[in-house]
């Protein structure tokens, strides 16, 4: 029997074809079958141009259900899907085309999507295994070299199911999808769970606060990023009736601060449930459907994930193994090798601890890392675009706390230079998200006894520069 993703999901598609699966803001609908129809012939297409299982396909664009049709053809082709950030510039988008080698890269789906109308369809999906490969998902490293995290068919299948069950999806629901889909949470985690119920989505391209109040009053479900949840408590127009319908708020990507889900409770009577996941293991820890959900917390570990902290001390960092865990980094085995345990542990990079009810606290990050509006940010990308500048002689990028996205990034630098400038220059060549929000020129960076720039410092000195 086929381990191909697209069997699984397709197999929970509504027996009427006709439902809806996608409800745009127009208020027109795309069906479940349309959906189906459209993947098909994209697979047939991707064959005839000499796609073969294993081949990666690349694809930029803006949100639109045609992505996610050229996502589910792709699966149907048994080729290996590679969704990057619209936002992404040339010369990022050119690393990636260089390392994963697409066969095909698609920029306009709708088009894509279109030429394949009327053509001959895929009368069933590929074969896989569930070890094969089904998406490279990139994600930036350290160095500033990004990396691909190599998921298999059973990855996302067994993180599927587990999901669709711990949340208690049904085809009684209705998914808000306000997410990008270019990473996990909106293509993996979202889509998902509303495919394997044959629910409907409340298609929205990004979050305004227009669209989602109105699409949360035929809502059960919403998925967001903590951002989308200060946004909504944020406007008066947002309140408990406007809530009423929605059995389940779910928040990822980035930490959800307590006084964010204590306001939410007291706006409306719920309790957000937190989860924590990654690109490398899509979700790992979740709070409980039924039961406390606790501010502060993740949760518990899914069915067969293994979670335990390094050290001797209550608090390490994070180290798992499980079903949805990627098998490795795309032509990295060097690094691949580096970030696994002796025992097949996955060194997440996380810190955090187990409380012995067996809940799971995130404290911080051991890794280098910024999340800005539940996006991924390395500083030493942001460095070595600045340190190229003319007149700055050396930058540190620090995430600092910010209402609207929970961190933003801020450069310190040494050198001279006008701020407005340096930001718009940084935008030429990285994503939006990714350039700082603020440059702060000082004569010196703190340094410790080896030299390396104590960031903790830098941190602590400017913690109240997006507050004010």
């Amino acid at each position: 029997m086929s381990a191909n993703l697209f069997d699984l999901l397709s197999s929970r598609f509504p027996t009427d074809r006709s439902a809806p699966c996608f409800i745009l803001p127009d208020g027109s609908e795309i069906s479940y079958g349309a959906l189906a129809s459209a993947a098909a012939r994209v697979a047939a297409r991707l064959i005839a141009d000499g796609v073969r299982p294993g081949d990666r396909v690349a694809l930029q664009a803006e949100k639109s259900p045609e992505v996610i049709m050229v996502y589910l053809g792709v699966l149907m082709a048994g080729a290996v899907f590679v969704p990057l950030n619209a936002a992404y510039t040339r010369n990022e988008i050119d690393y990636f085309l260089g390392d994963a080698e697409p066969k095909v890269f698609v920029t306009d789906p709708p088009a894509f999507v279109r030429d394949t109308e009327g053509a001959e369809m895929l009368a069933h999906p590929i074969p896989r295994e569930a070890g094969d490969l089904a998406s490279l998902i990139y994600t930036s490293g350290t160095t500033g070299r990004s990396k691909g995290a190599m998921l298999s068919h059973g990855n996302l299948a067994e993180n599927a199911t587990a999901l669709h069950a711990a949340w208690g999806f049904s085809d009684k629901d209705v998914l808000l999808h306000a997410l990008p889909v270019f990473h996990v949470h909106g293509l993996f985690v979202a889509l998902h769970c509303a495919l394997l119920s044959g629910a409907p989505m409340v298609w929205l391209p990004k979050f305004s606060d227009a669209d989602v109040l109105a699409g949360l009053q035929r809502s059960t479900v919403m998925m967001g990023v903590p951002t989308f949840y200060t946004r909504l408590l944020a406007n008066p127009a947002f309140n408990a009736d406007v809530a009423r319908n929605v059995r389940l708020f779910i928040s990822g990507s980035a930490p959800l601060l307590p006084s964010t889900f204590a306001d939410f409770e007291q706006r409306t009577g719920q309790r957000i449930l937190e989860r924590y996941g990654m690109s490398e293991a899509v979700i790992i820890t979740t709070n409980p459907l039924e039961g406390d959900r606790i501010a502060g917390s993740v949760g518990f570990p899914l069915p067969g994930v293994e979670l335990r902290t390094d050290g001797d001390s209550e608090t390490g960092v994070i180290q798992i193994r499980g079903p949805s865990v990627f098998s490795a980094y795309w032509r990295m085995p060097e690094k691949t090798a580096a970030e696994f345990t002796i025992d097949g542990f996955f060194i997440t990079g996380d810190v955090g601890r187990v409380d012995p009810d067996g809940r799971v606290w995130i404290s911080g990050r051991a890794k280098d890392l910024i999340i800005s509006g539940g996006y991924n940010v390395y500083p030493k990308e942001v460095e070595l675009v600045l340190d190229e500048m003319s007149g700055i002689t050396e930058s540190a990028v620090i995430g600092l706390p910010h209402p609207d996205f929970g961190e933003a990034v801020a450069a310190i630098c040494t050198g001279q230079g006008e701020e407005a400038a340096v930001i718009a220059a940084a935008r030429q060549q990285l994503a939006a998200y990714k350039a700082p929000k603020r440059v702060i020129f000082v004569a010196d960076l703190p340094r410790n006894a080896m030299g390396k720039v104590q960031k903790n410092l830098l941190r602590e000195a400017h913690a109240a520069l997006f507050q004010t």
